[in-house]
């Protein structure tokens, strides 16, 4: 695999933890519960949202590993806006994908489209003499 799809995978990975770790952040009491709590049970922890958060890191880590290949094949400048491409996918999943259900709005969809564009701008290959 070369660079860019070495990139596509991180992107794919860690949009994949963001997610996984959003859904199970949403299942557990709120941070501060925990702060302030004197005696917080195991019953209050949904084992499936801890489950879903671990899974999320772990896909962090490997993500990392795919970016450090990334940045071996790929010049810097031509890397680093694939990352972008994480938010075209969240922002996507998280309108279709009912546990989130997040509304799409003109707007979003219109950065949607200007990163896509953006990022096939830095990738085109016939770039312009400036």
């Amino acid at each position: 695999m070369r660079g860019t799809g070495w990139a596509l995978v991180s992107v794919a990975l860690v949009s994949a933890a963001q997610l996984l770790m959003k859904w199970g952040m949403a299942q557990l009491p709120p941070v501060a519960t925990f702060l302030s709590a004197t005696e917080l049970s195991i019953q209050h922890v949904d084992p499936l949202a801890l489950l879903s958060i671990v899974i999320g890191i772990v896909f962090y880590a490997l993500s990392l590993l795919c970016w450090l290949k990334v940045l071996h094949a790929l010049p810097l400048s031509r890397a680093y806006p694939l990352l972008s491409l994480s938010y075209v996918l969240v922002g996507i999943a998280t309108a279709v994908l009912p546990c989130f259900a997040e509304p799409i709005t003109l707007l979003k969809i219109a950065g949607i489209a200007s990163v896509l564009i953006g990022v096939w701008l830095i990738h085109s290959e016939g770039e312009a003499p400036v």
